[in-house]
């Protein structure tokens, strides 16, 4: 058996989440493998809405092992805000989750250091969550870092209290008034409490030593979904640098993040929007700054689920879509928000990139806005609201159009289309491999 892979094929917020959430009754196990709490992974189902910051998507089903795997950080205060959240509604969850020890702590000075760093950037700042994710990945691979197993050591409170003597210093560097900065709206002392009190319930959580765990049920024919977070182009190699987040976003990461053998990838389900968002700073050339790009961003509920932050629209871009599907190597598409579409008159796709007047399809190695020019094609739109279809037969023929460009010009099929929020909501064109 092969581990199957989901991941984003944008700039996040891809609606991940659900897809998971959809697929999962066909897995025994999902695993998240990479990314942390700057996630933001909603679910709806039964006219409830969750959001999911560290938890992986399967979570749901009572029949799915769900692994928060190596690759994942962890912030204990935010994981122990989800396990809460989803207790309130009356459901229980922690049977069927499982924690790798060999993930990474988000220290209460990660977060710290994050904030003063993007205060101390200005005009230059690099749209951060503020979630302590580039400090926790920088101590990681500095090799400082402390890991869920460290619980386990006798030791551990000396190596939390050395590790935030050393980011204390760092911040005295960029910040002389840094201890003002407040984290989740409170004082860090007050933060570090709530911190602490968070890190004695994820010891309670069952914590495995997942690689194991992973490679024992692919070799007893369990099937494996691997869920990537954020999205292909704000990985750390291959996205917009330095407008990235601090892991790798591809399919890399899931052999790097949960211990799985590159020969034991096997499908693999690339998620993107039928436009384009982006949240925070960074280029982004189909960008709207007009009443299209606004009505994108109120029809489609555009703000992030981890930030609340307003996210900029722009039309699809194929050029950055191609690119992301060569990285992954990806076997079938899901369209997401297709219903957000519905009522425009008009709606364009770059098809190429103007850069220094030459047509061409590649992302440049300075990927800035004011070097590219994207070349459209413009699609008649269609009025009929999308929330209650059922199958690729009944959309309008103006979306199957759409629908069947993009295919053809990207070479892979679009297998899954979401006509609105709820699981519900989703069509099955082919059959899922």
């Amino acid at each position: 058996m092969k581990t199957d892979v989901l991941l984003g094929l944008q700039w996040g917020d891809e609606g991940k989440g659900k897809i998971v959430d959809v697929l999962t009754p066909k897995y025994d196990i999902v695993a998240r493998f990479q990314g942390g709490p700057n996630a933001g992974h909603t679910i709806e189902f039964m006219d409830k809405r969750f959001v999911l910051h560290t938890l992986p998507s399967g979570i749901f089903n009572s029949g799915t092992d769900n692994i928060i795997g190596n690759g994942v950080i962890i912030d204990p205060f935010i994981l122990s805000q989800e396990l809460a959240e989803i207790r309130q509604s009356g459901l229980t969850i922690t049977k069927n989750l499982f924690i790798s020890k060999k993930s990474h702590l988000i220290l209460p000075s990660h977060r710290l250091l994050d904030a003063v760093y993007e205060h101390n950037k200005g005009e230059l700042k690099i749209g951060s969550t503020l979630k302590g994710i580039g400090p926790c990945y920088t101590d990681k691979v500095s090799r400082r870092g402390i890991r869920v197993g460290d619980l386990e050591n006798k030791n551990f409170n000396l190596l939390y209290k050395e590790a935030k003597k050393r980011h204390f210093n760092l911040a005295k560097l960029y910040l002389p008034k840094f201890t003002t900065i407040k984290i989740e709206g409170v004082s860090f002392e007050e933060y570090e409490k709530q911190w602490m009190l968070a890190l004695e319930e994820l010891k309670k959580l069952k914590l495995v030593d997942s690689e194991y765990v992973l490679n024992s049920a692919l070799s007893n024919n369990k099937k494996v979904l691997a869920e990537g977070a954020q999205g292909t182009m704000l990985d750390i190699d291959f996205g917009s640098y330095p407008y990235v987040t601090s892991s790798n976003t591809t399919i890399a990461g899931v052999c790097n993040g949960l211990g799985v053998a590159p020969s034991k990838i096997g499908n693999v389900y690339g998620i993107f929007k039928a436009y384009c968002t982006r949240v925070g700073s960074g280029p982004f050339p189909t960008e709207l700054f007009d009443d299209t790009g606004k009505n994108l961003q109120k029809k489609g509920h555009e703000f992030g689920a981890t930030t609340g932050r307003a996210r900029r629209c722009g039309w699809l871009d194929l050029p950055a879509l191609k690119y992301s599907i060569m990285l992954n190597g990806v076997t079938e598409l899901m369209m997401m928000k297709a219903d957000v579409l519905s009522g425009f008159e008009e709606i364009q796709v770059a098809t190429h990139y103007l850069i220094n007047n030459t047509k061409t399809e590649h992302l440049p190695f300075n990927f800035e806005d004011e070097n590219i020019t994207p070349v459209y094609k413009t699609f008649p739109g269609w009025e009929m609201p999308l929330d209650s279809i059922k199958s690729f037969e009944d959309l309008p023929e103006n979306l199957k159009q759409y629908i069947l460009f993009i295919e053809k010009e990207v070479g892979v099929p679009i297998t899954i289309i979401s006509v609105g929020p709820d699981r519900t909501q989703t069509i099955i064109r082919n059959k899922i491999s």
